[in-house]
């Protein structure tokens, strides 16, 4: 009889130890886009800062266009790694709400704001009412596609576009 125990158990740790999915590492410091999305997705998402905190990874201005491939997602997602310090925890995130979030927050160089949501200029706080719809967002997302692309062109001291350098500038959105 214990000899069949031992069988049986082994058996089960074989079956349960290959149905253990290997989850690809995200490098903190030099992460890949197609990589995080696809973890958000999966809601598998769980690298660490150097802190020890699972937030959004190193990304740098040349991971831009990528992030913004996915900015029309409106799918939502499970959860988002907002900042150590947000008081917010969300639900329903938008994953191209979120992207816009991380292009940003390296765009101003620190947190876009301490939830990864758009909302309405005229906001009174941080409640479900102000937040944008996906055709509010996308529309922002049109806004930050076409900052990005006015960008490769150097601005000069002869350019006059007050907004050549906030894709929100204009629009009745701001992160909060």
């Amino acid at each position: 009889m214990k000899k069949f125990t031992i069988i049986v158990l082994a058996t089960l740790v074989m079956i349960l130890g290959s149905g253990c999915k290997n989850t690809e590492e995200i490098d903190f410091d030099h992460p890949d886009v197609d990589l995080f999305v696809k973890q958000l997705k999966m809601g598998t998402y769980v690298t660490k800062s150097p802190e020890g905190f699972v937030e959004v990874p190193n990304f740098t201005i040349k991971d831009i266009p990528k992030l913004l491939e996915y900015s029309s997602d409106m799918s939502t997602i499970p959860m988002f790694p907002l900042p150590p310090i947000s008081p917010y925890v969300l639900s329903d995130i938008r994953l191209g709400e979120s992207m816009l979030w991380i292009v940003e927050s390296i765009r101003i160089g620190t947190y876009a704001s301490m939830g990864c949501r758009m909302v309405r200029v005229n906001a009174e706080n941080y409640e479900a009412q102000y937040f944008l719809s996906n055709q509010e967002v996308l529309e922002a997302v049109s806004h930050y596609k076409s900052w990005w692309e006015t960008r490769t062109y150097p601005k000069t001291r002869w350019s006059i576009d007050p907004c050549f350098d906030d894709p929100l500038c204009g629009t009745n959105y701001k992160w909060w």
